[in-house]
């Protein structure tokens, strides 16, 4: 019987990544998240876990040598479209802090997440030299740019997501099949919770909304109040028959007349988040997780790759080791 595949998780957020690691089989030796709210919610939804709160920079990687996967989504501040763009030069960026725990931990393979902003030709430097690094510590790296919606997520989302393979492993990794077209819209993923207090016109609703979400945001502590973000994604939602500036506390009722907004429960939904995942009783804070969090369903895409590459068995296994 084979062990289960172990995993170091940084920047864990409301759990989405580790949600669908969980999923694709991997068992979370710990999960290392820096705000405290955050971390509530995963010790509530999963209390098994070992969830360490505290900042990155302060967390040694040394006592966790050896285990499988090393995985992360570090914050996309630095490279997001909606930022300065300051890269390197932002605070914020950890990356450094992730070449860090590549070394000290030596894991099998790695997975990081950020967002589509970081392929911005402004960034080629910066991410060359974060590919030799990790090449550096004995890794094959891959890129790619992967759509949520390609994955079942009825949103589109695109997320880039680095992998890195130890050279000592016999499998050759490759991203999991897209499946366009395949996701469902957004009024068959939010009717039951549309009609849940009897609204009558639910059903219409649904009807019109009949293509995937917009990306949904989150934004961070001084900006992102609990809404669907800037006027662009408004008119977006607004184009679903959904009002954007703010967050409903329940559905509609029966009588409702207009656009209605969406509840925490229903942006958790399009995010990939099963209905039993919670996120805490303040709506602002909820919105910002939900918002902020990489859908599960695309790390347990993901991760189902990973353990297929690491669970391949050779004799000779450089051979076996792909080059991208």
């Amino acid at each position: 019987m084979k062990r289960p595949l172990t995993c170091v998780e940084i920047c864990a957020g409301a759990g989405g990544q580790a949600l669908g690691l969980a999923m694709a089989g991997f068992v979370h030796v710990a999960l290392i998240e820096y705000e405290q709210s955050y971390c509530n919610v995963l010790k509530a939804n999963r209390p098994e876990w070992n969830v360490i709160c505290a900042d990155v920079h302060d967390f040694d990687g040394t006592p966790y040598k050896g285990v499988d996967l090393l995985a992360g989504g570090v914050p996309c501040p630095p490279f997001s479209i909606a930022g300065k763009q300051l890269g390197k030069d932002d605070e914020r960026d950890l990356f450094p802090e992730a070449i860090r725990l590549i070394k000290e931990i030596h894991p099998r393979a790695v997975m990081l997440e950020n967002v589509r902003g970081f392929l911005d030709p402004g960034f080629d430097e910066y991410r060359e030299h974060i590919f030799s690094s990790i090449q550096q510590l004995g890794y094959v790296t891959h890129i790619k740019l992967l759509n949520a919606s390609d994955y079942g997520v009825p949103q589109l989302r695109p997320r880039v997501v680095i992998i890195g393979i130890r050279k000592d492993q016999c499998g050759a990794f490759a991203y999991p099949e897209e499946r366009s077209g395949e996701a469902p819209s957004v009024g068959e993923t939010l009717y039951d919770l549309m009609a849940q207090s009897g609204w009558k016109g639910a059903k219409k609703w649904a009807s019109g909304a009949n293509k995937i979400a917009p990306t949904l945001v989150g934004g961070s502590k001084k900006h992102g109040g609990p809404d669907l973000g800037p006027t662009r994604a408004r008119t977006a939602w607004a184009e679903l028959g959904v009002d954007g500036r703010g967050i409903a506390n329940e559905a509609p009722s029966p009588d409702f007349e207009g656009m209605p907004r969406l509840t925490s429960r229903m942006m958790a939904r399009i995010q990939g988040f099963p209905d039993t995942w919670t996120f805490g009783n303040k709506k602002t804070i909820a919105c910002r997780m939900i918002g902020n969090a990489f859908p599960p369903p695309v790390a347990q895409a993901v991760g189902i790759k990973i353990k297929e590459c690491l669970d391949y068995g050779c004799v000779d296994c450089q051979s076996k080791v792909s080059v991208s």
